[in-house]
């Protein structure tokens, strides 16, 4: 029997909130168990909706402000100050994320970061001992550069100029100043909640991997390579704390680069679900389960790789849970996300990219009726049966 049905999906991106997707899953398995005990748990990442839900958490508050947006413009954003009041929260995709990057200016090489060091400079006027960073949906690949000018560090070309925003710009960076930096940052514990698995430099580096999916073309995914690579160098040599592996350490790639900007000051990259799920008790809620169902955009060879659907899964087989994952497209290897029992896409046929973000709360709810009375309907199947006298043999279900 399905009496208890965690529901706990990421968002969607440029789509579903984790809430809102949280909700169309739920309305689903309404109309295949109408009785069941569906307890939701919409999870963040460190992206879209971060600071939102830790302050509802906590019992916190959100506190708006205007700030420069990732293509240069006065934006209102947002950050949090979570219950107990020590503590604030700077959502990244609340001031540069890419969903406040216009389609056509969505270049890489040109947005920045610069709005988030204005958030955390408003979160330090609060007076708070500790500022996590949530790193995710980032629209920008500056390596954090504009979030260290907007905090004070000065970064200046081979003629003492002060460079303009944007990652490409760091092919022609020279030099950092760092005596002008907020001197109240060595007062608070900074933490970053990262993927580990995002790293700046290399062939797996944040441009290559991130850039496409920001806008960049071949030729600029391999400039703003060229110019991440010049950033690691000065940025090590004239700004890092001592022993900093800012080119390759793990999360140094988050938010197209801003972990390895912010580790030079000191900051700490740790693994984003164990900052960020201690605060919604998930552990505890999965162990209740009778059946857990979590959900995101894709599910592919990237799943494993510090997303939602397979955090969520390795804690549910901790417990022994069945996973259920829902995904708008299913790409290579989404049948193989360890701990994951069944996937399931939301397209019932063929259609257009624009129509299926419209349409998304609708298909997650009803793709998630049709997975379950596929369950429901596996329940009522006898699980060994008599074919010709012989037993039908276990693999078959």
């Amino acid at each position: 029997m399905l009496n208890r049905v965690v529901v706990a999906p990421s968002g969607f991106k440029e789509s579903l909130s984790a809430e809102a997707a949280a909700d169309a899953i739920a309305a689903g398995v309404r109309r295949v168990l109408p009785g069941a005990d569906i307890d939701l748990v919409p999870l963040v990442d460190g992206g879209e909706g971060t600071a939102l839900a830790l302050a509802a958490a906590t019992g916190g508050r959100i506190v708006t402000t205007a700030a420069t947006g990732p293509v240069g413009e006065t934006i209102a954003a947002h950050f949090a100050l979570l219950g107990g009041g020590d503590t604030a929260v700077v959502e990244m995709a609340a001031v540069a994320g890419l969903s406040l990057v216009p389609h056509g200016l969505r270049d890489p090489g040109a947005t920045t970061t610069y709005g988030v060091g204005e958030l955390i400079r408003a979160a330090l006027d609060t007076g708070v001992r500790r500022i996590l960073v949530g790193c995710g949906d980032s629209g920008t690949s500056d390596g954090g550069a504009g979030a260290l000018q907007a905090l004070g560090a000065r970064l200046l070309d081979a003629e003492g100029r002060e460079l303009p925003h944007g990652g490409r710009e760091l092919t022609r960076l020279h030099r950092i100043d760092p005596t002008g930096l907020d001197p109240r940052l060595t007062e608070v514990e900074l933490l970053v909640a990262c993927n580990p698995y995002n790293v700046l430099c290399g062939e797996r580096g944040v441009a290559r991997v991130f850039g496409p999916q920001k806008g960049a073309t071949p030729a600029q995914v391999e400039e703003l390579s060229a110019a991440l690579e010049n950033w690691a160098f000065v940025l090590t040599r004239d700004a890092a704390v001592p022993d900093s592996d800012l080119r390759s350490g793990p999360g140094t790639g988050a938010s197209g680069g801003l972990g390895a900007g912010l580790a030079a000051l000191g900051a700490r990259l740790l693994p984003r679900f164990d900052v960020l799920l201690d605060h919604l008790d998930l552990d505890t809620r999965l162990a209740r389960a009778d059946l857990v169902v979590t959900a995101e955009g894709a599910l592919d060879l990237q799943t494993p790789r510090g997303k939602v659907p397979a955090e969520v899964a390795r804690r549910a087989k901790l417990h022994g849970r069945p996973v259920l994952a829902l995904a708008g497209t299913l790409g290579e290897g989404a049948g193989d996300v360890p701990g994951v029992d069944a996937c399931h896409g939301i397209l019932p046929a063929p259609m257009e990219l624009a129509e299926a973000l419209l349409r998304a709360s609708e298909l997650l709810t009803d793709a998630t009726e049709r997975a379950l009375r596929m369950i429901v309907l596996g329940t009522r199947l006898p699980v060994q049966a008599e074919v010709s006298g012989t037993q039908r043999p276990s693999s078959v279900r």
